[in-house]
């Protein structure tokens, strides 16, 4: 580490891959501003941190180990049942924290969604998409107590960062434009590992018009935590097999080893690097994913055609799958629906997400960060 730099520890939450891939474009901002970066990873996503930036330094951390029910709607009895154990995750990773500040003298701490992974002698950065959190429609009374509750996690923090734009709705509606806030709230703009294949502001990949044939019928994304990420691969494997064309399916399983394989007129693989993964996508005449916040900024830097299909319990995916679709931006099929007879009514849809905005905010926010603690 050359003397004087400025020494960050990025945190990205493990439940599921997206909180890693949307960390993606803040680790290269920190680079890029000549900071030296380092992560702290759970085993779920240091492989894919090893493929994207194989230089820089990993240390594992410990993990939520989240895994959710297999219905949905036993998902409040599921947080209630679990509450001690994320609590005390939280105070592990408290202390976690503390402890590699004092050892390794981080200035600044990033932490993306982790609610307590903060430090008392360095510079505290949360990010999150949700400062409201969604509830069912049944417990919407409940909505101005989740507000507090995660209030009171972010003022723990120096900052706040929500990764869209400040002009409502943006990407994610209600969910990243709330009146309350605890801490200083910094807008950062759409986020997604995508932005390097695509030129500045365009939404579109470099290689889009050689890609324009469209010669494949649906690109299916798997991704999530399990169970619901297995089943939701069964469900698009028995679904795709019967629909004309020809499909590929992508695991979200970075952690395996690279291996490719067709079955039937689908085309499988366990992961593929950020522009493989771009290249494939634009390929394809409709995206069919989970709805979680990630995936839809990838998709909007894509410039994808897509159907949402939400994960059971997870009602923020279903709020935005909801909004995304009154919007006009995309295709919303709940998962108990998700068949071969909706996805062939789908795709007579008009359908587009918006190309994010060309401002890059992430690099103003980063660029008077990393300045403040210039040695």
């Amino acid at each position: 580490m050359a003397r004087g730099q400025v020494k960050v520890l990025v945190a990205p939450l493990d439940w599921g891959l997206g909180h890693a891939t949307r960390c993606v474009p803040v680790i290269r901002e920190f680079l890029n501003c000549g900071a030296h970066v380092e992560l702290a990873v759970v085993k779920a996503n240091a492989a894919f941190f090893r493929e994207v930036f194989p230089d820089v330094r990993q240390r594992l951390a410990p993990g939520y180990n989240v895994v959710y029910p297999r219905h949905g709607f036993n998902m409040g009895l599921w947080l209630i049942k679990n509450s001690g154990h994320l609590k005390a995750v939280m105070r592990y990773e408290r202390r976690y924290a503390n402890e590699m500040v004092e050892r390794h003298g981080y200035d600044i701490v990033f932490s993306d969604n982790r609610f307590a992974f903060c430090a008392d002698n360095a510079y505290n950065v949360y990010m999150t998409h949700q400062r409201r959190i969604a509830f069912p429609p049944a417990f919407s009374a409940f909505e101005g107590i989740g507000i507090k509750w995660h209030g009171d996690i972010m003022k723990k923090f120096n900052e706040v960062w929500v990764p869209d734009v400040p002009e409502f709705p943006g990407y994610a509606g209600s969910l990243s434009h709330v009146d309350l806030a605890t801490a200083p709230v910094k807008f950062v703009g759409a986020l997604s590992r995508f932005e390097s294949c695509a030129p500045e502001g365009s939404g579109i990949p470099a290689d889009a018009e050689s890609l324009a044939a469209k010669d494949l019928n649906v690109v299916a994304v798997v991704s999530g935590v399990e169970p619901a990420r297995t089943l939701f691969e069964c469900k698009l494997r028995d679904a795709l097999k019967r629909i004309p064309g020809k499909h590929v399916m992508i695991l979200g399983k970075p952690s395996d080893s690279p291996k490719s394989w067709t079955e039937d007129n689908i085309e499988f693989h366990n992961h593929l690097a950020t522009e493989e993964f771009a290249k494939v996508v634009n390929r394809a005449q409709w995206v069919v994913s989970r709805g979680g916040y990630s995936t839809v900024m990838d998709m909007a830097v894509l410039g994808a055609k897509c159907i949402m299909v939400p994960t059971p319990g997870q009602y923020e995916q279903v709020v935005l799958a909801q909004n995304l679709s009154k919007a006009g931006f995309a295709v919303h099929i709940p998962d108990d629906k998700l068949s071969v007879e909706t996805l062939l009514h789908s795709f007579d849809a008009q359908v587009k997400l918006p190309a994010p905005s060309g401002v890059n905010l992430l690099k103003t926010v980063i660029a008077d960060l990393c300045a403040r603690f210039e040695h």
